[in-house]
């Protein structure tokens, strides 16, 4: 069970969350996941939170500035707002292009990466390297809030390894060039994805801005986000890796802290009844790249279970959708 949320703070978290110009009822946000937040995967997230806001996977901007047709990691769902379209590179003449076709393709904010910490990144100057170069960062910041309408928003980390936690300066600088918002991803470069997140940098990050601070990392469960929002008094948090297999947990956590109730799980069943239409919906999307995509998000569905070892290893090299659904079924009936 969660700890419990005193009453004015439920309050709080029942109230919209103000992003600039752009009201968002929810204070749980899908974080962008490169090869998994894709058309396919937000229409999943949003059956279960109506009311979150949803972000694409990350765009390079030179991809946008240099073709005709704008990338299909762009392409949105006219239905989906609240929707951020999150861009990164380290030209702020090039973030600023692409955030006015981010705004066209119908973007209600946009969201400049720069928190991500792969080496193919980070060696061009994106992602997490900014955190080094808060100069450059600002002038991205400044320049992409002239050029749109919409609110910028940043996301990004504590900093580079443990001798260069800069968090506190680079978020003020973040706000100070025209960002309506800062996501903060509680660990550094040096961590990636391992060890535990730092929350306690998230809560003097809020201590010390105006804008609207969200708590990213290690949010897995209602559990671990009310835990997060009582530490840091953020603003709402952000789950990432939490909704890889399990496309509920955004609006787990949004349903807990607008009514103060769990939401009944998913059963094992309609954990695998949804794979099955993630699977369906990626080849219909993708033809047969959706299949090879598809392999990953199977495998992080059959977790949990009697014999999810082996189906993992079954779906992990399936060639066609009746071949998945095929072995999903006889999980099923297995159970």
């Amino acid at each position: 069970m969660a700890d419990a949320l005193t009453l004015p703070q439920l309050m709080r978290f029942n109230t919209p969350l103000q992003i600039g110009d752009v009201v968002v009822n929810s204070r749980v946000l899908q974080s962008p996941l490169s090869g998994v937040t894709d058309l396919v995967f937000r229409r999943l997230v949003r059956q279960f939170a109506p009311e979150s806001m949803l972000y694409t996977e990350m765009v390079h901007a030179s991809q946008v500035c240099h073709v005709r047709e704008l990338p299909k990691l762009m392409e949105i769902d006219p239905n989906e707002q609240p929707i951020s379209i999150q861009l990164f590179d380290c030209r702020p003449h090039f973030l600023a292009e692409a955030a006015q076709c981010a705004v066209a393709e119908g973007a209600d904010t946009v969201d400049i990466n720069m928190g991500c910490p792969v080496n193919k990144i980070t060696k061009k100057g994106g992602g997490s390297s900014l955190l080094r170069d808060p100069k450059t960062a600002e002038a991205i910041v400044r320049a992409v809030v002239e050029a749109v309408s919409v609110p910028v928003t940043v996301k990004t980390r504590i900093g580079w390894d443990d001798d260069e936690i800069n968090i506190l300066d680079f978020a003020q600088r973040m706000q100070d060039a025209g960002a309506q918002m800062i996501t903060v991803h509680a660990r550094t470069r040096a961590q990636g994805y391992t060890g535990a997140a730092r929350w306690e940098w998230v809560a003097r990050v809020k201590e010390q801005l105006t804008i609207p601070v969200i708590a990213n990392g290690d949010i897995v469960s209602v559990e671990s986000a009310v835990a997060c929002l009582i530490q840091t008094g953020a603003d709402g948090v952000m789950c990432s890796r939490g909704t890889l297999g399990y496309p509920f947990l955004v609006g787990e956590i949004d349903h807990y802290l607008k009514t103060g109730t769990y939401r009944p799980e998913p059963t094992v069943v309609e954990r695998l009844e949804c794979a099955k239409e993630h699977l369906r919906a990626l080849f219909e999307y993708k033809g047969i790249k959706g299949i090879q995509q598809a392999r990953k998000h199977m495998t992080w569905y059959a977790k949990g279970f009697s014999g999810a070892a082996d189906l993992r290893n079954q779906l992990c090299l399936i060639n066609s959708v009746k071949e998945g659904v095929m072995l999903i079924d006889q999980a099923i009936d297995e159970l």
